[in-house]
């Protein structure tokens, strides 16, 4: 299309230029999606309200109602906080579980906020790598965050025995006057299973309610634990009444630092702790038994902000409206699957924002002048829109939202400095191939997985059912959601070689599986030819076979066998002989010891390197030149190539990508693929100064 021309199909009646045709498309989209949740909500609502209705549901005096101190909601009523007013939240997240939780947690509150937001996240090591390169990838204008090691605090509180599931790590509310930045003045402090169905700048505004003295907004307790009543003998600590939950809090925090609290909240810790040896609930023990000696500091909020779904829970007296619904708390370890009236309405409620687009909540926020400009944003400035690959090259610059260590992951490499992390990537289709990889790989694998928000759901219900998956935690499952119109294939491998902790790699595709003890044997190799030391790349021959169902070979003798019977062949030799030709089958059969072999153009194989290896090029998406631009690159820097000589992996047969199928339907996709190998060589070139004599 020229430039400046105009589209004019059934689809564009109104004479759209292809960037604004495309503006349009993506602005109709996020206004389905938004419309799709609403509706789910609206539907889950409605199945609420209607169960309230035939129970007879009626409040009960035992919580916070509506009156003049704790106004009842107003569903019509904007909250009057400046839409400009930065809203401050404060999470503690520890962990790979919270790390997933908190993600949801933000989602909820990013769908109904209009005000900008500064989440400040108090992280172990393990949360803060994982969640500082999702907000990275993510890049919410209207959010800022902030990262705290908790590390750093935890021995102010280590000292307390907890017996509660949090740990350590769910004291550390305590310490947040002093973790936080001494000119933020009052912060919104959450748990990570938390979910909000309302504008959290709606519970900004009550900071303006509080009195001088006042300096920590809690709900309280909706359930009779702090009343001692749950079982014989049971003794909780002390508390004012039924006690508070401190899953949701407003926090003054100056306040709080006039009045010495650090040294407040150890004395009366110290001091309960003689009698009560332990806190049960973590944090919230210490919280009320400060409150209970210092009624003065405490506000009550109305119990909509923070209607606790744990066992033994009375929240359901709290609200006869779905509209009075503020924040839904999950505070049993049962948390989805805790016993509640109308928990079916709840688990929706959630379950829609943990697989809900969160690329769809990335809204700027006009008139704030708070928003900058990403690196991606600025890149994208530079193309041109009417280019006929803008959408190669649009791809190329796209940062994906990218969810490290979705699972556990325990690893430690071997101490001989030869072990060896398998490294591949996938989509949902591929995702049954993970199981039978396991099977004949038990070293290190680092996974990255091409998925959608619900699809990345899906996969961890399969993972953590599976006895294969989660008996082992030596994989590293890394999420990148799902955004534009190709297969990022070359961005997925640099995820998963960037998370090795291995001195080396072994790189190779998820529809592949490796001979049994390929490990080992890859080890041994690494260390008799002494890679730690030269510029080598060893080549793991390839081969295929075309039936779903195969006895797969034990021995290289067994797949020589499966080869002349013609069960088993060279990998492409059908379709695409260049690609693998210079590992030199013929040589293989006989071969007893490694041999080297020259680079041709077109080679692609799979191949054992140092882990400090160039990254892929990103300019490659989908079908086409994605691995042989990385093996062309590794020639330029003089890596030799070395066939082993006892070793093999075989091609699983599957259906055809989309990818490919675009490429062999579209002349258009084979044109710019030819325009991106041409500017690739010539970027080759120039870079190491070397001529490549090839026709591309």
């Amino acid at each position: 299309m020229c430039c400046g021309e105009t589209l004019v199909d059934g689809n564009n009646m109104l004479g759209f230029t292809g960037r604004e045709a495309r503006l349009a498309g993506r602005v109709r989209e996020m206004e389905e999606q938004n419309q799709l949740l609403r509706r789910q909500l609206s539907i889950s609502q409605s199945h609420l309200v209607a169960a309230m209705r035939s129970s007879n549901h009626t409040p009960t005096q035992n919580f916070v109602q509506p009156t003049h101190d704790h106004p009842g909601p107003c569903p019509n009523q904007e909250a009057d906080v400046p839409k400009c007013e930065v809203v401050h939240v404060a999470i503690v997240c520890a962990g790979y579980n919270s790390s997933r939780s908190v993600v949801t947690l933000i989602k909820s509150i990013l769908f109904y906020s209009k005000n900008p937001l500064h989440f400040h996240l108090i992280a172990d090591s393990v949360a803060q790598v994982i969640l500082q390169t999702l907000f990275y990838t993510w890049s919410v204008p209207q959010a800022e965050v902030s990262f705290y090691l908790a590390d750093n605090v935890v021995p102010d509180v280590s000292w307390i025995p907890n017996k509660h599931y949090s740990g350590v790590y769910g004291l550390l509310k305590l310490t947040l006057p002093k973790v936080l930045p001494d000119t933020l003045q009052k912060a919104i402090v959450l748990d990570t299973d938390v979910t909000f169905a309302t504008d959290i700048a709606a519970l900004w505004k009550i900071f303006s309610k509080l009195s001088p003295k006042q300096a920590i907004g809690l709900v309280e307790n909706q359930s009779d634990w702090y009343l001692g009543k749950l079982w014989k003998k049971h003794r909780p600590w002390p508390a004012l009444g039924r006690g508070y939950n401190t899953g949701v809090i407003l926090l003054q925090l100056q306040r709080l630092r006039e009045l010495g609290w650090g040294h407040l909240w150890r004395l009366i810790a110290e001091k309960d702790l003689i009698t009560m040896l332990a806190t049960s609930l973590a944090d919230q023990d210490i919280f009320n038994a400060i409150i209970k000696q210092h009624p003065y500091l405490v506000y009550n909020l109305p119990c909509q902000w923070n209607v606790q779904l744990s066992d033994n829970t009375r929240s359901e007296l709290c609200y006869t409206e779905v509209t009075d619904l503020k924040v839904i708390h999950w505070n049993s370890p049962k948390k989805l699957k805790v016993k509640n009236k109308h928990v079916e309405f709840f688990r929706n409620l959630y379950l829609t924002f943990l697989e809900y687009d969160g690329n769809l909540l990335r809204r700027e926020l006009f008139g704030c002048n708070n928003t900058k400009m990403s690196l991606k944003d600025r890149e994208l400035s530079k193309l041109n829109e009417e280019d006929p690959c803008y959408e190669f090259r649009r791809a190329h610059v796209n940062s994906l939202r990218t969810h490290l260590y979705f699972l556990d992951y325990e690893y430690e490499p071997s101490a001989d400095g030869y072990d060896v992390t398998l490294v591949a990537q996938l989509s949902m289709d591929r995702l049954q191939m993970v199981e039978a990889l396991c099977k004949h790989w038990e070293g290190p694998i680092s996974l990255t997985l091409y998925m959608s928000d619900a699809e990345a759901q899906q996969f961890l219900s399969y993972a953590l059912s599976s006895e294969v998956l989660s008996s082992r935690k030596n994989i590293g499952y890394h999420i990148v959601y799902k955004e534009g119109s190709f297969y990022p294939v070359n961005f997925l491998r640099n995820v998963g070689l960037q998370q090795v902790n291995t001195p080396y790699v072994f790189l190779t595709d998820i529809d592949f599986l490796p001979m049994y003890g390929l490990y080992s044997y890859l080890k041994k190799s690494i260390q008799v030819l002494s890679l730690d030391s030269a510029k080598k790349a060893l080549v793991i021959p390839a081969f295929e076979t075309q039936r779903y169902r195969i006895t797969f070979p034990k021995s290289k003798a067994e797949l020589l066998s499966m080869l002349d019977m013609g069960t088993l062949f060279t990998f492409r030799y059908h379709v695409w002989t260049k690609g693998h030709a210079p590992t030199n089958y013929g040589k293989w059969r006989t071969a007893t010891t490694p041999y080297k072999i020259q680079w041709e153009p077109d080679f692609e194989p799979y191949i054992v390197v140092r882990k400090d290896i160039p990254e892929y090029d990103t300019r490659f998406v989908g079908f086409g030149w994605n691995k042989v631009s990385h093996i062309m690159e590794l020639e330029a820097q003089g890596f030799e190539f070395v066939v082993l000589p006892n070793g093999f992996i075989v091609h699983m047969p599957h259906a055809p990508s989309f990818d490919i199928a675009k490429f062999r339907s579209s002349s258009q996709y084979r044109k710019c693929l030819k325009i991106l190998k041409n500017e690739f060589v010539k970027d080759l070139s120039k870079r190491y100064s070397k001529v490549f004599d090839m026709e591309v």
